[in-house]
This record gives structure tokens, sequence and C-alpha cells, in this order.
């Protein structure tokens, strides 16, 4: 602290960096975090389990941040984040001051450096990042602040798993996907699991949620698995089951959600390569889905049931 004139005192002022492996845990949202020269790549699966999957297109998604921000406490006039894209097909990243929207700033292929000021005073910072486009970053630099102090999340720990439904490459911002929506609304803490078309059950997936904390878990099964045909008949019930039963296994007194995908009125009535109709995936993911959930107390499903219902109303009004 400085000494100013006599009968007052001036606080000293800083630049404040803000790397993923800071002992505060101001970056949420991401499973694993890598870096190479000062540049961070956040996971969204853990990088050393993605080739088991044997998925190309499944390792670029979890590359993606969607759900990944900083949040904190701190009176910096400014922020500062650079970003590394590996293209132009990247969405925005959004800062959010005190709840609202501040400032959205689109990014472009390469680096970018985005600076943003902020409001005088002390106040919660969020910083989210695309929703859709592989990036690394490096430091959150916050200008002339006397402190920076991750916000306790006390929160309900939530996992969403799902695909371009749930990752939302089209939402107007990073902030407002709807399980952005809905976090921010309830004051849950997000890790956001949607792969766009990528969701097919892969035991990497069921694997990652098993191993991460969580007090709900929800499910959006099905349109991916109806776009590339990969599961049949025989095959689609089976693997949902275990699907769920390995989250089970790992989360025994968790409720789960599981949800069909939204309404796609030209593919309801019309089958796949396997001759499945999304009505079909309805009823052999989310009604089996369901089924296998039943393995917990009826308490259990009215939580569940609660918690969903809020997530619906958080996210359309």
């Amino acid at each position: 602290m400085a000494r100013g004139p006599p009968g007052r005192q001036t606080l000293t002022t800083t630049t404040i960096r803000l790397t993923p492996d800071d002992p505060q845990p101001v970056w949420r949202g991401a499973l694993a975090w890598t870096v190479t020269d000062d540049r961070w790549q956040p996971w969204r699966l853990p990088p050393a389990r993605l080739a088991t999957a044997h998925a190309l297109g499944l390792g670029g998604r979890a590359r993606m941040a969607a759900g990944v921000r900083a949040v904190g406490r701190t009176d910096a006039a400014a922020l500062e984040l650079e970003t590394f894209a590996a293209d132009e097909d990247v969405t925005s990243l959004d800062v959010v001051v005190d709840g609202d929207l501040w400032r959205r700033v689109p990014l472009a292929a390469g680096a970018s450096t985005s600076h943003v000021d902020l409001l005088p005073g002390t106040k919660v910072v969020e910083v989210w990042l695309p929703e859709f486009g592989e990036l690394r970053i490096g430091p959150l630099v916050l200008h002339r602040a006397t402190g920076a102090a991750a916000v306790a999340g006390d929160g309900l720990r939530w996992i969403t798993y799902g695909s371009s439904i749930t990752q939302c490459r089209t939402a107007a911002g990073s902030s407002e996907t709807w399980p952005a929506l809905v976090a921010r609304r309830l004051g849950w803490d997000l890790t956001c699991l949607g792969f766009a078309g990528e969701c097919h059950l892969d035991p990497v997936a069921a694997q990652a949620i098993a191993r991460t904390p969580a007090d709900l878990v929800s499910l959006c099964l099905g349109i991916n698995i109806y776009g590339l045909a990969s599961f049949g008949r025989r095959t689609l019930a089976g693997r949902v089951s275990g699907f769920i039963q390995a989250i089970r296994d790992a989360h025994p007194g968790v409720p789960i959600a599981v949800m069909s995908p939204i309404a796609s009125p030209h593919r309801e009535r019309r089958p796949n390569a396997t001759g499945m109709t999304l009505d079909d995936l309805f009823q052999g993911s989310v009604v089996v889905g369901l089924s296998s959930c039943r393995t917990v107390p009826s308490a259990e499903y009215a939580e569940a049931n609660g918690h969903a219902r809020s997530a619906v109303s958080a996210a359309w009004t």
C-alpha cells in the first residue's frame, strides 16, 4: 500500500495475470488444460484418453471451449486476453459484468488481442470463451487492479452432455447458449459437454462424466445417432443403458435427466440408414434411458425433474 497525502491512503494498482493453473479456481468449465509456449489449450474431454474414441471429429470438438469461462471479483479498470484461433470458423468472446452482458468481441483466425474497458469499482467479471472454434489462449490480464479473487462456487455442479443442440454454435454469444443461460440464471456451475455432430455415447465421454464431480447430470440423446446411423434397433438400447450405468455407478446419489432432441419434423417419421426414425430414436434413447435411471429412489426423479423444469424455464423466460 502506497502512502498518499496526510490523512489519506492510496492503494497501489498493478497488472494481474491469471492463467488456468493459477491456485485460485478462476477458470471453470474445462476438464483439462495443456500449455505450449504460454498458450493454453482447453479440453472438454481428457486429452490422454481421446485416442480411445478413434474419432478425430470428437477430438476437434473437445478442443472447443463451449462453457469454459473465467469468473473473478476484481476492481480492474480493463481486461485483456490474447486468443489463437485455428481458423475463421470461431464465434465471439463474451464479457459479463455483475450478471449482465458488457461486451461481445468478435474473433478472427490466428492471434487476436481483445481489450475491454470495465466499469469502475469492484465487480464480478466473467469472460466466456467462444462456444465454437478451436483456440488457445494466453493469460487473462487485469489492468490497474488492486486485486482479483475467484468467486466462491457454491452453486449446483451441472454436467450437460449432448450434440450441437447443447454446444449451441448459432447462439447469439457464448454467454447466451442455453446451458450458459440456465447456469447463469440459477447460479449453477456448468460443465458443457456438447459436441456438435459427435454425440454418439462414446465411452470416453461417459468416463469423463463419471470422473467429474457433479450434483446433476443431463443427457440430450438421439439426433447425431439418427444422422450418422451409429446404432440400430439391436444396439441402441444397450448402449444407452451402458452409458447411463457408467455414470450411475460413479455418481450413485446424483440425479440424471435424459432429454430428447428438439423437434425436427422432417426427421420424425423418415427412416435413416438403419431403418430407424427420429421417433424410434426417442423410444430407444430417452425412454430406455429413463428406465435405466430407475435404479434410484423415486425422490431422486422428483429432484431431477424439478431441475429439468427449472432449466427449461430459465432458458425460455
